[in-house]
Parts: structure tokens; sequence; C-alpha cells
């Protein structure tokens, strides 16, 4: 197991700038304003060779004035528990407050060691002066440092690195890449945090009645069976107009780039509500973007007079590319139907992955043609010389034709659905490009595949 680092302190204080600046990378959403971050990010970092994770947290509100002050505190003293070093965040700017000395108490209670980062010192590094008044928190390692510049970061998490045991030999760390990447995405409040935390098995999204409480992209791996997940929560995609604040643009961002990190996005639905145009748009987005989809339908359990195939008739009738994705009816606060998702993820995730050989492409193409000929525009008609697959995850395809502006929009659908009912591309987009191409040009060309395959 990699150490873990923890971030904690007051709100405002730059945890979040820091985390970043320490993962290398822009993970959590930083703003001035207060309360921003809320629940537990875990990035993989590394100093001078020695992996570890870093924890953002959600600052302690010990007055508790701002919203899920509460949930805040549990989740940093969740971070706290699990964490083997603690660094303390403070601000020189504000200097020493009643609340640092209230967080201090808490990480001294917990019994854990601890690091004090004196933030926003880029103009004091030089001036020791700056330092000693935040010794009268009663911790030894105490560090000025600036999460904006950069100044003394890698001095700041050596300290903390050297409170730690020395690594076991068995220490390493595992690629992402070798996990499912699963991005949970959906409308504000339609319960993706709940269906997050059930699926983990752990409490790590604050979830609140409150629309838009998860505003980070919030990622955990877990293993079932033999395969790694890499899960992530994401904020809800609200409509254009309805992102007033800049910090519901960067949410919005965030999801965005969760769903291109995705192999796998779970598209979750209020089956109150049914589907809305902020629906239609995450779907047409996966679908963009080459992503394999899973549709769930929340809250089912509360559903009277409504059968399962008209709900999801009435949705595959909207975005048609929905239509060959997997689809399931859970209820995620009672745990209803959860583990079925796991399977639907695997068969979903092995479909991005297949190759079908040249031949029985060619043999596939030859029964659609022949069961339906390609119209006639102006006189000419559609001729399909050869198919060939050229990549995996997602799954692209070049059709070699005599010219392609013959092609309808409506014989595309038809070869795309004929594939589709031959070959289990399940929940996966298929990618047509179109070449032109005499038979004299492609004679050596379909030699060459036949003989490969």
């Amino acid at each position: 197991m990699l150490p873990k680092i923890a971030l904690v302190g007051r709100p405002n204080v730059g945890k979040s700038a820091l985390f970043n600046r320490i993962a290398a990378k822009r993970l959590s959403i930083v703003d001035d304003a207060e309360g921003i971050t809320r629940d537990r990010l875990f990035a993989h970092a590394e100093i001078f060779g020695r992996p570890f994770i870093v924890i953002d947290t959600g600052g302690i509100d010990p007055s508790e004035t701002l919203p899920f002050a509460k949930e805040v505190r549990r989740q940093a003293e969740l971070a706290i528990a699990e964490a083997d070093v603690v660094i303390l965040v403070v601000d020189l700017e504000v200097g020493l407050t009643t609340f640092d000395e209230e967080v201090a108490k808490l990480l001294k209670a917990a019994g854990k060691p601890v690091v004090v980062a004196v933030n926003k010192a880029d103009r004091a590094l030089r001036d020791e002066a700056y330092i000693p008044p935040f010794y009268a928190l009663g911790i030894k390692h105490v560090m000025g440092v600036s999460a904006a510049q950069g100044h003394n970061i890698a001095e700041l998490v050596q300290a903390a690195i050297e409170l730690l045991p020395e690594p076991e030999t068995s220490d390493a760390t595992v690629p992402e890449e070798a996990a499912i990447r699963v991005a949970i995405v959906g409308r504000p409040n339609v319960g993706k945090s709940t269906l997050f935390n059930g699926l983990i098995h752990e409490e790590r999204s604050i979830v609140s009645p409150t629309a838009g409480t998860t505003r980070d992209a919030i990622d955990a791996i877990f293993q079932v069976g033999n395969t790694r997940y890499q899960f992530i929560d994401t904020a809800g995609i609200r409509r254009k107009k309805a992102e007033t604040e800049v910090v519901d643009k960067f949410a919005a961002i965030r999801t965005q780039e969760a769903i291109a990190k995705a192999d796998v996005c779970i598209l979750v639905l209020d089956s109150f509500e049914g589907f809305t145009i902020q629906e239609r748009r995450i779907a047409r987005e996966i679908e963009e973007l080459g992503k394999s989809c899973i549709l769930v339908f929340n809250k089912w359990d509360l559903i009277k007079e409504l059968r399962m195939e008209h709900a999801l008739r009435a949705v595959r009738e909207e975005v048609p590319f929905l239509g060959h994705c997997p689809a399931l009816f859970i209820s995620a606060t009672k745990g209803r139907n959860l583990d079925k998702i796991f399977p639907l993820i695997l068969e979903a995730h092995s479909s991005r992955h297949l190759r079908i050989s040249t031949g029985a492409l060619n043999q596939f193409m030859e029964r659609c043609v022949q069961k339906y000929h390609p119209p006639l525009i102006l006189g000419k008609r559609l001729r399909i010389y050869y198919l060939t697959q050229v990549e995996t995850n997602p799954p692209r395809f070049i059709l070699f034709v005599n010219n392609p502006t013959l092609l309808t929009e409506t014989y595309r659908k038809y070869l795309i659905n004929q594939m589709r009912d031959v070959f289990p591309f399940t929940g996966c987009p298929i990618a047509f490009e179109l070449r032109g191409k005499t038979k004299a040009q492609l004679k050596s060309l379909a030699d060459t595949h036949t003989s490969s395959t």
C-alpha cells in the first residue's frame, strides 16, 4: 500500500492549490470563494522517486456556518484517519486564527504526524520572522510555502515523507491504465454520488438533496474479483443558462474531462423526471467522444405506474445511440441491482476492444448489399468495394467506395444497425470513415488484407 498524505485546514487557506501543485495536475477546483472543495480527492504523486497518495479535503469550519459544514468535516476526519501523515495548511496573510488552533487540536487527538504548511509566503520566504507565530500550534515541523508560485513545495513534501516509516519492498504504484475507467455522469441531484458510494462501499462523496453538492470529479479505484475499476463521480451538468457561478463552469469542465478520460460512462437518469435536454446533451457528448455507455434509471423503487420497457423506449427514441446501450433499473439508496452494474461494465468495455477480421466484415457487407441495395442518386449508385477495421477502443472502420457523396444518411444508419445486429458492439459507438477508390487501386490492398486474415 502506498503511504497517504492528507491536506487539512480551515476554509480558503489554499489546500486545493497545494493539492494541484503536489499532484502536478489541475484536479481540484480552485476559487477565492470559501467552501468550494467538499469531498475527498485523491491523486498519485511522487517525490525523489518515492510514490505516495495525496488527499485534498474541504475546509474544516468549527463554526459550521458554511453549507455542508458537518459533512465536509466528516470527510476531512475520514481523510485524517486513513492518512499516514497530515499537512496542516494555514494562511500567512491572515495569520494564526482560533480556527487553525481548533484544527491543530483535532490533529493532535488523532495522533498522526503533522507538518504545518504556512501558505501564501511567496514574498516572505527569506524572512523567517513571519513563521515563528505558527509554532504556537504546538507542532514541531513548520514551513513557509507558496502553492501559487510553487515555492518550497518539494521541501514540504520531503519533510512529510521523512515522517513516514521506511517503505516496504513491495510498495509499488499500480498504473491507472490497469483499471477500467468508469465515469458516472448526469444532471444534478439524480443520485450519482449515492451510486458512487454504493459501488465502492465507501463514504467518499457527500450526499445531499441539494442539487450541485458535488463539484469536483472524485475518483476511487475499486476491485471486484480480478478486475480493477476506477470510478469517477462527477458534478451534475446543468443547462448552460443555469451555470451562473464560476464554480459551476469549472464543474462542467471537470465533468467533460472525466468523460474524455473514461472508457465507459454510466448515464444516470432520474426515473421520476425522465429524459431531459441535459441528458440528450450528455449522451451526444459521450457518443462524439467515442465512449461506451450504460443507462441507469435511478429511484425506480419509487415508481408505481410505469413499466420498464415504456421508460426505456421513450429514452431510446430520443437518442438513437442509446438504443444500443445496456440499461438497468436501480435504487442507489437501497442498493438494489448495484451488483448488476459490474457485468454490464465488463461487457461494454470488452466491446470497445472487439476486432473483426477483414474477411468476416466483407462477407457481412456483401449480405447487407444483397438484402438492401444502395439507392440511386441522380442516376448513380454507391458501390462498396471493401470494408476493414483500422482501430479498436473505440472501433473504427474504413469503407472504400466509388464515390463517398453517394452514401445517404439512411443507408449509413442501415449499415451500422446491421453491424450491431451481427457483431456484439454493446453500448459502443461505431465510426465509419469513407474513402473513394477505384477497383484497380483497391486490388492490391484487398489481396494483402485477405492473405493476412
